[in-house]
């Protein structure tokens, strides 16, 4: 059959372990994250930023996910990497870190902005020099506002056109829907840059995660609890999406796209009309008025990306939710590498070619119109 051309709105990229670590003074590198395994294998503890976390590793039945992510080459090598993509199908993708997950997690203001400019310099080095068809996430500190908007001009400025944000802010910081970070929507706004937020992004309570019986990334345990605590990973990114439509910020700035990756998309209509309901019964309480309804700012102004969802499909066809993305998760277990082709052509049995091409490429194209397209001959 032939193959299917697709973007991926959601991958990975796994950074040089000691990337912070050779990059910063010797006194901020002390407290970047580092991690330790008990003798016995069965427990990790982590170190960041004077945190101590502790977690149960997978059993030798499993792959740690250090040891799943190095296996595909391009992992690590962003000119490996593009055979691999062209092998899947994948022309241009959303490239999201890997260390930048654990940026929620620092205190410390000063080492924040270090590390996000010096992984930010490390990836146009290494990855967005190598190929437009990546679009390499800026990160940014969630701790001072100020240093936020100020790090995001400079991507800007330095050709990004995206900024990974976690789904909430440092606890230390205000959440999303409050007005204190305006001047970080504004900027973003100006400067043309999307939102892309990934789930599972929520900032990690170091008090709680401490314990055995806890763990880090561990919401529920017993019976279930391996679904359960994948499943809740996808609510973070809908309550961020939530928190910009309701609080009035993506009203203000119409112009400003938010990208919800891996989250599947169905969501988004359930989403719009919880929030249009709300709005419409409870509308004497609500502050801010919006000059739009909710449901149309989610529609208009967030995407969202998913892998394996057959819904996902629907909520284009059926639902009237246009900004459908798909996304290959690369190189994650949950993602679709080595049966990509196989993915699409179930996804899209029996679909429009209308509709696979939007959900494909041109939700894709609609946010980073510089990615050159896929060519004619592999269309």
């Amino acid at each position: 059959m032939t193959k299917i051309w697709t973007n991926s709105g959601d991958s990975h990229f796994l950074e040089p372990d000691d990337l912070w670590h050779t990059r910063l003074p010797k006194r901020l590198a002390e407290l970047c994250p580092r991690s330790e395994k008990d003798p016995d294998g069965e427990y990790e503890t982590v170190f960041v930023d004077g945190q101590i976390f502790r977690r149960k590793l997978p059993s030798s039945a499993l792959v740690t996910f250090a040891e799943m992510s190095t296996r595909p080459q391009g992992t690590r090598d962003a000119k490996a990497r593009l055979g691999d993509l062209d092998k899947e199908g994948v022309w241009g993708e959303v490239i999201f870190p890997s260390l930048g997950m654990w940026s929620s997690t620092f205190r410390t203001p000063e080492l924040l902005k270090a590390c996000m400019r010096a992984s930010n310099e490390w990836a146009i080095e290494e990855i967005a020099s190598v190929s437009p068809r990546y679009v390499v996430t800026a990160q940014v500190s969630t701790l001072v506002i100020d240093d936020a908007v100020e790090e995001l001009q400079w991507a800007a400025d330095n050709g990004f056109k995206a900024v990974f944000l976690p789904t909430r802010p440092h606890p230390s910081a205000p959440d999303w829907h409050r007005n204190d970070w305006e001047p970080l929507w504004a900027a973003a706004e100006e400067a043309g840059m999307v939102l892309a937020f990934h789930i599972g992004t929520d900032p990690v309570d170091a008090t709680a995660s401490n314990s055995v019986s806890g763990g880090l990334g561990s919401v529920y345990r017993g019976p279930g609890g391996a679904i359960m605590n994948y499943t809740e990973t996808t609510f973070s990114g809908q309550r961020a999406a939530m928190k910009l439509v309701a609080s009035g910020a993506l009203d203000r700035h119409p112009n400003l796209k938010v990208l919800i990756s891996e989250g599947g998309a169905t969501w988004v209509p359930f989403l719009g009309d919880r929030l249009l309901e709300g709005y419409r019964q409870h509308h004497m309480a609500v502050r801010p008025k919006l000059s739009r309804d909710p449901k149309e700012i989610l529609y208009s102004q967030v995407y969202a990306s998913f892998q394996h969802d057959e819904s996902a499909v629907q909520a284009f066809e059926h639902m009237g939710y246009r900004n459908v993305m798909f996304g290959s998760d690369y190189p994650h277990m949950e993602g679709t590498f080595g049966h990509t082709q196989d993915t699409l052509k179930t996804l899209f049995d029996g679909v429009s070619e209308e509709t696979r091409l939007r959900i494909t490429q041109g939700a894709f194209f609609e946010l980073f119109p510089d990615v050159p397209p896929v060519p004619a001959e592999s269309n």
